[in-house]
């Protein structure tokens, strides 16, 4: 049985007339018509049987066509209205007109002009329910495009906090929130691999509750990332499947992304539902996305750190060279003045002594020993900067 093309409810207290306009000419067409005899049948009538368009009599007994055009309008029901009136009733029809008619039929009846007059209210009918059609996919796609963009814009910020926030922590913060909002989540954490050990440790986090959130940088098992870290694979579960693990204690839908390092599972995103609205393929891809800017980030602090300590022994090896090239400048200028020493002098000064102890002259004695005193303080120098320089060291003057 095929499904009628629309409805239409006809209001006509004639039984032969109410006959003409449903048997014989609406249902043969595929229309689906139902026909009551009075306004207050017809009142109760139309919210159920939603028709598309009314045909209605304007000379009813009880309350007039009129009469029902005016509680329909009260009902805020829009329903086109085919008025029908016999000749002499004009003003009457204009009246219904100014109430909210759609079209007229003239009495008596005939086929064709019913047809063409319900064709014709149709036609609009159609339009209308095409521009509403149209106006809800517009609204969707505007509301599916603001989320986009909004999306889009908080990438395009994690991005960037990646390359110009240096503090992990505040990093990392700014990474859950995003992954939150992208993923349309209520709660949202990541983990991170505690140092060589297999194990995870809360490292950010967004509206857990508060013993939870109270275990940053701890151990934490969530109950499910664990073995996505053995999968390495995404993971996305809602509902009664999630009631088996322990997260389920959280909401009704997660999703677990795995942060990858080297093809390595360093640590993993996690959002989560409170409904059990399962999370959808945009929202997944968006995830990995923010989960890809958290690998980045751990790359390039392990980066960051490689380089200080490459500049650090650099500057090391600068200030070692530079230290070396000093010390040996120094040794240099002091061996050029060891080798300026009057060792002739002193020998000379050695036999004035060793004559004066012969003759007993004191004062050539004294003198002798003043210089060679002297002299031998220079070497006894020195010989000290020597040292000095064996050990690393450098005195400030000679």
């Amino acid at each position: 049985m095929s499904t009628p093309l629309e409805r239409i409810l006809v209001v006509e207290s004639d039984p032969e007339v109410g006959d003409l306009i449903a048997r014989q000419v609406l249902r043969p067409l595929g229309y689906g018509a139902k026909v009551v005899t009075s306004a207050p049948t017809a009142i109760q009538a139309a919210p159920r049987f939603s028709p598309d368009i009314i045909i209605v009599n304007l000379n009813l007994p009880e309350l007039s066509g009129k009469d029902l055009l005016v509680a329909l309008s009260f009902q805020g029901e829009e329903i086109p209205i085919i008025v029908i009136a016999e000749q002499g009733f004009e003003e009457d029809v204009i009246q219904a007109f100014r109430l909210g008619a759609t079209d007229f039929l003239k009495s008596p009846l005939r086929e064709a002009e019913i047809v063409s007059a319900v064709e014709r209210v149709l036609r609009q009918v159609r339009a209308k329910r095409e521009r509403r059609v149209l106006a809800r996919k517009l609204e969707q796609t505007n509301r599916e495009l603001k989320r986009r963009v909004r999306d889009l814009t908080t990438i395009f910020g994690i991005g960037k906090a990646v390359t110009s926030i240096t503090d992990h922590q505040v990093l990392f913060d700014r990474i859950v929130e995003g992954a939150v909002s992208v993923t349309e989540a209520d709660k949202g954490w990541l983990h991170l691999r505690k140092g060589d050990d297999r194990g995870f440790i809360l490292r950010a986090s967004k509206n857990l509750p508060g013993q939870i959130a109270a275990k940053h940088g701890q151990e934490w098992d969530d109950g499910i990332s664990s073995l996505v870290a053995l999968s390495g694979e995404t993971f996305s579960i809602h509902g009664k499947a999630l009631k088996r693990f322990k997260v389920s204690q959280l909401g009704k839908s997660a999703l677990v992304v795995p942060v990858k390092a080297q093809e390595e599972v360093v640590g993993l995103l996690v959002t989560v539902r409170e409904n059990a609205a399962p999370f959808d393929p945009s929202n997944q891809a968006l995830l990995e996305a923010v989960a890809d800017y958290v690998s980045v980030s751990l790359v390039n602090a392990r980066l960051f750190h490689a380089l200080e300590e490459q500049a650090r022994a650099a500057q090391d090896s600068v200030s070692s060279s530079y230290e070396d090239d000093w010390l040996r400048n120094n040794l240099l200028r002091y061996a050029s003045q060891f080798s300026r020493l009057p060792f002739a002098e002193i020998e000379e000064q050695i036999d004035v002594i060793m004559e004066a102890e012969g003759q007993r002259d004191g004062e050539e004695h004294k003198k002798a020993l003043r210089g060679l005193q002297a002299n031998l303080g220079d070497l006894k120098r020195f010989v000290d900067a020597m040292l000095h320089y064996e050990q690393g060291e450098w005195p400030n003057r000679w």
